[in-house]
């Protein structure tokens, strides 16, 4: 996680040093040749104070995740890019632009949340609990209450997340 946490910085230094070239990597709904920035656009903020915003609950919510092993995790991240990233594109208002870690934090969220009752874990389910009770408070932003901040990528991001839990849920023991 501190490795994402150092590129997704430094892309934000390297966006700033060249005017915000890299805003452009957000998507834009419903245009086709923008479904190529579904993926990028989870890395790109629209400045430091937005990538600030996402850095404590993606690197805390990354580390839980990624305590049942990085091959697992990577293939939840990629579910919930994906998932918020289409849902982005198919959902949110005409000539905007959306960035941001922050479907991956609501994605994450989501995971964490179930992750324990699919897998029938109890480790699991106290570490949902605990999420549930530190970060229960961000599922206010998948309601449409805040011009400018997309609350379609924390929905379909959320979405996205509970939706891998079950989809890499592990296998019962017998």
């Amino acid at each position: 996680m501190g490795g994402w946490m150092a590129l997704l910085w430094l892309l934000e230094v390297i966006d700033a040093m060249s005017g915000h070239a890299m805003d452009t990597f957000g998507i834009t709904p419903r245009e086709v040749g923008e479904l190529r920035d579904i993926v990028p656009a989870a890395f790109v903020h629209f400045g430091f104070d937005h990538l600030s915003a996402n850095s404590v609950p993606l690197l805390v919510l990354g580390f839980l995740a990624a305590l049942s092993g990085v091959r697992r995790f990577l293939a939840v991240v990629i579910v919930i890019i994906l998932a918020s990233g289409l849902g982005v594109w198919l959902t949110a208002p005409g000539n905007s632009t959306t960035a941001g870690a922050s479907g991956v934090v609501f994605g994450l969220f989501g995971y964490l949340l179930i992750r324990g009752f699919v897998d029938r874990r109890a480790v699991d389910v106290v570490i949902g609990v605990l999420v549930g009770a530190v970060y229960g408070s961000i599922l206010w932003g998948v309601l449409p209450t805040t011009a400018g901040i997309s609350w379609q990528g924390h929905l379909f991001g959320l979405v996205g997340g509970v939706a891998a839990a079950f989809v890499f849920r592990r296998p019962r023991e017998a």
